[in-house]
């Protein structure tokens, strides 16, 4: 029998090694995997994590990095503030979802309204329509005790059906010849998410979510409410004591998260995906809780963490092209990397002994 005894210490050197060695840990397994195979691991992982920043397709794969990178870093630094609280949203998938709808009905029901506050309306929208959808479970968890983590997740469900009601209904395109889905976005001037600057991939939701790692930072290490949620992370009773509302606290994380999210879904759909399908959700709400946790909670590590993972999308979309690696190849890595995570936390923390029985 063996039994995990709490270590004595643990060194802050440990916070930032941990990460680098999940990494390390997937790329090995990761390559092992795709030896048993029959793939190349030495080119596989190449192609994946290399071939994206300096290899031949290089100058088309470096500006997408940004663009998968943006919701990613948007939906985890609001994900992360819960985090930090005891408070878990695991639906941010779905706030996404609804936040790319409601922002996208706005400049469908204006159509075809050519405006310069059509976007920032959008964007409201978005944000407003994320924020509603995270404040479900925040209610009903502080009026009937539910459990955020069931009611958030359960309710991504709900959002998707919503999206192909949406995609086959009242928003299908009337000159779309019947195919599901709405009016292309990207062809809407007044409501398009543009390239800022030709070349970078950088567009409006890149500027979002260096503005949301900026205030996230300014909010947890400046902002009063910052030390609430610490506190109330660290210490529940003593929390309560110093003054902070569980429920408010409840409502503020689910609700920012919710709206962060539906920010970035309203980016998507205004700029890469470009109209509103039935396949609107592609993970990124999921995906963004590793780069959360993998960013240790903190607004730089959400920078790095959503890079590397934003990396892994372009390197497995590149693997499948190039070396006809499966499609889950993404999903694959992405797991690993939280479970090596999680694995390496748990050492850290904790020693294995051997249970001496008599």
């Amino acid at each position: 029998m063996i039994q995990l005894v709490p270590r004595s210490g643990n060194a802050p050197l440990w916070q930032i090694a941990t990460p680098v060695l999940a990494v390390l840990a997937t790329m090995l397994v990761g390559g092992l995997i795709f030896g048993l195979m029959g793939y190349d691991p030495v080119a596989a992982i190449r192609t994946i994590f290399w071939d994206p920043l300096f290899g031949p397709a290089s100058g088309y794969s470096r500006p997408q990095l940004l663009v998968k990178a943006a919701p990613l870093i948007l939906i985890a630094s609001g994900l992360a503030i819960g985090f930090r609280a005891g408070i878990w949203n695991i639906g941010a998938e779905g706030q996404y979802i609804i936040g790319a709808i409601t922002g996208a009905a706005v400049a469908l029901a204006l159509y075809p309204l050519e405006a310069w506050w059509l976007f920032p309306l959008m964007v409201a929208a978005g944000m407003a329509g994320g924020w509603a959808w995270g404040m479900i479970p925040a209610l009903l968890r502080n009026w009937f005790g539910a459990s955020e983590i069931l009611v958030s997740l359960m309710l991504v469900y709900v959002a998707q059906r919503v999206a192909a009601w949406m995609a086959f209904g009242p928003m299908r395109n009337p000159q779309g010849m019947g195919f599901p889905g709405s009016r292309n976005l990207q062809q809407y001037p007044s409501a398009a998410n543009p390239e800022l600057i030709a070349g970078t991939g950088a567009h409006w939701g890149v500027v979002a979510a260096a503005f949301a790692v900026l205030a996230t930072w300014l909010l947890m290490s400046r902002h009063i409410r910052g030390f609430h949620i610490r506190a109330a992370g660290t210490a529940p009773r003593a929390a309560r004591f110093a003054g902070v509302n569980p429920a408010t606290l409840v409502a503020f994380c689910l609700g920012l998260s919710g709206a962060l999210a539906g920010a970035a879904g309203l980016f998507e759909v205004a700029g890469p995906a470009g109209q509103i399908t039935d396949r609107i959700g592609v993970g990124y709400g999921f995906t963004a809780i590793i780069v959360a946790f993998l960013g240790r909670l903190h607004p730089v590590g959400i920078l790095l963490a959503g890079l590397l993972l934003a990396l892994t999308y372009i390197g497995g979309e590149l693997a499948q092209l190039t070396m006809g690696l499966p499609a889950a190849t993404v999903q694959v890595f992405q797991g690993m990397l939280l479970f090596f995570l999680l694995g390496f936390d748990l050492l850290t923390r904790f020693q294995i002994r051997r249970r001496i029985t008599a």
